[in-house]
């Protein structure tokens, strides 16, 4: 598939007058687009409910967003709960979803009425002394082990992951849970990461809704609701074919009605948790070339760095580059794309065929509107930027603002120089 950005250099030529680069910008349109898709291929199960990975774009702007099409949030910690109750949310609407959590987090999760998702056979326990008399409703993370095949294709190694409990503790889990007063149940399974493949959601729903039938009939449970959680990639590379979600939602529709329709089981609900899906394709990171190197080979220097996109760094991850205003221009140069941090691996991109990229060009770094943002941190000192939203009428909102040197120095107000320095 052709990769295009969604603005275009006269645009971003005109924001930088306001917002100087690198910044992250999302595109309101698409993520509306994809938002009604996402509740349309799932809208033949009454109780389908999308709770949106928190961690992949924690900004309460695009998820006000998302509220509109009925997306609930899916937290990790303390503060993604926090966050979403101070939108508005509350009860049903959050799904705890987190792993080695502090009892603490546990503590206001229940408070706010969060459904918890237990992560481990242990938790069991740990939650109960935790918070007292166990909530009604409850899920458990299941990790099958081994490897997750579809067909012949390897997809992920379940076996290998620190997530969720065995089968066997599973069942037990139920048992012990329903011993203990929990009336509702739930099953959750992550178990691939970005599969681009319209096959993966009704492979798994097909475990899940196996497992659940199974559940009912050995432990007496009921089950309330299967989340497939997330695992519904993006295609980074513009040779990868895009994920049909109304395909994918069709196909899950099937096999709800082979396994579980049959089993009597009609009434349980789907949720999935996607990040990725929902945002990735609806970011760029925009950057601006501000040097060239012309050593062992051709560098190109952009005033954006790892602080602001860590993925490339982090795992060699794809992330395709248009250098915008140049679209049409043959892409006969071969660059490392690089930002400046004292890490080698610093590179949006090596051995990049682009066009001729002059210094003062912008790059839009595409599928960014996930775990871009979101996986910032401040080696070097380097400061996060800011996010924008490219609103449907054409113009721009700023969602979040660029840190400055004060907020980098804020968590020193124990020290002398602290004043020192936000006084410079």
């Amino acid at each position: 598939m052709e990769k295009k950005a969604f603005v275009t250099r006269e645009q971003i030529e005109e924001i930088v007058k306001t917002y100087p680069t690198p910044f992250h910008i999302y595109d309101e349109k698409g993520i509306r687009a994809n938002a009604r898709a996402v509740k349309e291929a799932f809208s033949w199960n009454a109780g389908f409910k999308e709770y949106f990975a928190v961690k992949a774009t924690p900004n309460p702007f695009l998820i006000d967003i998302l509220r509109e099409y009925g997306c609930g949030c899916d937290c990790s910690s303390m503060t993604e709960l926090m966050l979403s109750h101070a939108m508005g949310m509350a009860g049903e609407d959050i799904m705890f979803s987190s792993n080695d959590t502090p009892a603490e987090e546990f503590a206001y999760a229940h408070k706010i009425g969060a459904t918890i998702n237990l992560d481990d056979f242990t938790h069991i326990d740990f939650l109960e002394k935790t918070i007292g008399t166990l909530p009604e409703t409850i899920s458990c993370r299941y990790n099958p082990g081994g490897v997750f095949k579809i067909s012949n294709n390897i997809m992920d190694n379940p076996g290998d992951a620190k997530y969720g409990f065995t089968t066997e503790q599973l069942f037990e889990g139920f048992r012990i849970l329903k011993e203990k007063g929990v009336k509702n149940f739930g099953i959750h399974a992550f178990l691939a990461s970005n599969t681009v493949t319209n096959e993966y959601y009704p492979t798994l729903a097909k475990t899940l809704f196996e497992t659940a039938v199974q559940l009912r009939d050995e432990t007496g449970a009921h089950i309330r609701f299967i989340n497939l959680s997330g695992g519904i990639g993006v295609p980074y590379r513009p040779e990868q074919e895009a994920n049909d979600i109304a395909q994918i939602g069709d196909q899950v529709r099937r096999v709800y009605e082979e396994v579980l329709v049959s089993a009597g089981m009609g009434d349980v609900a789907i949720y999935t948790e996607l990040g990725r899906f929902m945002m990735a394709p609806y970011g760029h990171l925009i950057t601006k070339a501000i040097h060239e190197k012309h050593t062992h080979k051709e560098y190109i220097g952009v005033d954006a760095c790892a602080v602001n996109l860590m993925r490339p760094a982090m795992y060699g991850a794809y992330h395709h580059i248009t250098v915008l205003g140049k679209e049409n221009e043959p892409c006969d140069h071969k660059y490392d794309v690089t930002g400046s941090l004292c890490e080698n691996n610093d590179k949006f991109a090596i051995d990049r065929m682009l066009p001729a990229i002059d210094k003062g060009d912008y790059l839009a770094i595409h599928d960014t509107g996930a775990h871009g943002f979101s996986m910032g941190y401040n080696y070097n000192g380097k400061l996060k930027s800011a996010e924008l939203l490219l609103r449907e009428d054409g113009t721009v909102q700023l969602i979040r603002r660029a840190e400055t040197p004060g907020d980098y120095f804020a968590t020193f107000d124990c020290f002398d120089i602290y004043h020192k320095l936000v006084r410079t």
